[in-house]
């Protein structure tokens, strides 16, 4: 899907993982070689490895590849890091992902290329004419009940981005739900042949606000991604609070918002109806609420 970034450019071009996964989804070979990824066995010992020492030989090279520009975070140097998932998982300068600071406003809870669909009467959204349902989503289909008319935030992470995430909201949060599956990539690439987020690893929270009512936070594992790192169960949380990160591979952060609750940016809901990704940084606004005081 092409996207527009930050300074309202067009992309049409591919990216590395783009081409990757073209090679990787777009061929028979390609597809055989997926399966064999993605299988828990070998998904478990890529993960141990990319925990080891030896797998610091891999930074400089994806440092270089992906033209990624070290100076936002608090390590700059391959040395400093003490294996590719320390250095995948790298802290950010606080002052480099601020956060909008007006509580009527949601703001994004990660980096990442952005989409939003409405949840119509079917309880169903689309991506890149994929259809998927939130009941299937969520595995259920009183919880998904309560999103009917609402909207689907999605924001898909390529493996250059930051892969941190935080609390788009202030509230009561429950506890984890984890969803297993089988982990394919979340690049629209492989929609075409895997159904997306019906194979893949999530785990999901409910967060209780005032003004945005109930807030369904997913997160949602890619290829050879074996861990999403949540940090905490039920509680009170602060927005703008580091809620976890993902370990190696691309990934993406679902929002599910109720009926009524929020108002999503204009440019957001055009760029989606016209196939078109919003590039968006951690903490800026996606949505505001029809609530605030």
């Amino acid at each position: 899907m092409d996207y527009i970034d930050c300074n309202g450019k067009l992309h049409r071009e591919q990216g590395v993982q783009d081409r990757l996964l073209l090679a990787l989804y777009g061929t028979g070979i390609g597809r055989r070689i997926v399966k064999l990824l993605v299988r828990p066995g070998i998904s478990a010992i890529a993960g141990k490895f990319l925990d080891t020492g030896w797998s610091r030989c891999l930074i400089s090279p994806f440092i270089r590849i992906c033209r990624l520009d070290m100076s936002p975070f608090l390590r700059k140097e391959a040395k400093e890091f003490t294996s590719y998932n320390d250095f995948f998982t790298r802290e950010i300068n606080p002052e480099k992902r601020p956060v909008d600071p007006d509580p009527c406003h949601l703001p994004a809870p990660c980096d990442g290329k952005v989409t939003v669909y409405p949840i119509g009467k079917d309880i169903s959204f689309t991506i890149k004419n994929t259809v998927y349902t939130v009941e299937s989503l969520l595995r259920s289909k009183r919880l998904a009940r309560h999103f009917a008319g609402g909207y689907a935030v999605i924001l898909r992470l390529c493996v250059d981005d930051y892969h941190r995430y935080l609390y788009p909201l202030s509230g009561e949060k429950s506890d984890n739900y984890y969803l297993p599956g089988v982990f394919h990539t979340v690049n629209p690439v492989a929609v075409e042949t895997a159904g997306v987020f019906k194979e893949n690893a999530r785990e999901f929270t409910l967060i209780r606000n005032k003004e945005f009512g109930t807030v369904l936070q997913m997160e949602v594992g890619a290829l050879m991604v074996g861990r999403i790192c949540n940090y905490h169960q039920s509680g009170n949380v602060k927005r703008g609070q580091e809620k976890g990160k993902f370990e190696f591979g691309g990934s993406t952060v679902i929002l599910l918002l109720q009926k009524d609750r929020a108002k999503i940016r204009e440019d957001l809901l055009r760029n989606t109806a016209a196939e078109i990704e919003t590039q968006m940084k951690m903490g800026e606004c996606i949505a505001e609420t029809f609530f605030c005081q």
